[in-house]
């Protein structure tokens, strides 16, 4: 009696789903750790668009300093009293681009200029009181993003 030898391939099929379970996990690893870079322009401008709302939702005073602070050091004498208006901001962030020819009133801000779309929101004492599309800009200096406060009597 002659014992018969095993096919080669059983062996790599029985360990196939280990290999596929393998290969799974360092691609799943891949696309997380891929979606968790991201540029310095994208987070800073997340993150003033949280601080804006955040500072909307705690009411006028606070959404003013936030203006106040935020406002690009080129334009600081561009801030305007928004009284008891308050302005959220809602950015479609795939919109986000350069934009270096953005030069409001013929002055071309210092930093890298960004251009994104958003959807805006002013309330009134609560209650809404305009809505409007359009985009808005922003200026990444000295690894803070910058912006330019709404002054509704212009």
């Amino acid at each position: 009696m002659t014992a018969r030898p095993q096919p080669v391939a059983t062996g790599r099929i029985r360990h196939r789903p280990a290999v596929l379970i393998g290969v799974s996990a360092v691609l799943f690893a891949a696309g997380c750790a891929a979606s968790a870079t991201e540029s310095e322009p994208l987070r800073l401008s997340k993150q003033y668009f949280a601080d804006n709302n955040t500072a909307a939702a705690q009411g006028p005073q606070a959404q003013q300093e936030f203006f106040r602070r935020t406002q690009h050091p080129d334009f600081l004498d561009e801030n305007c009293e928004l009284g008891e208006t308050t302005v959220e901001i809602d950015p479609a962030m795939p919109t986000l681009r350069p934009d270096p020819e953005f030069a409001p009133e013929g002055i071309r801000p210092r930093g890298e200029i960004w251009a994104i779309g958003v959807e805006v929101t002013t309330r009134t004492a609560g209650s809404v009181t305009g809505h409007q599309i359009g985009s808005l800009h922003l200026v990444l200096l000295d690894g803070r993003m910058h912006g330019f406060a709404p002054c509704p009597t212009r």
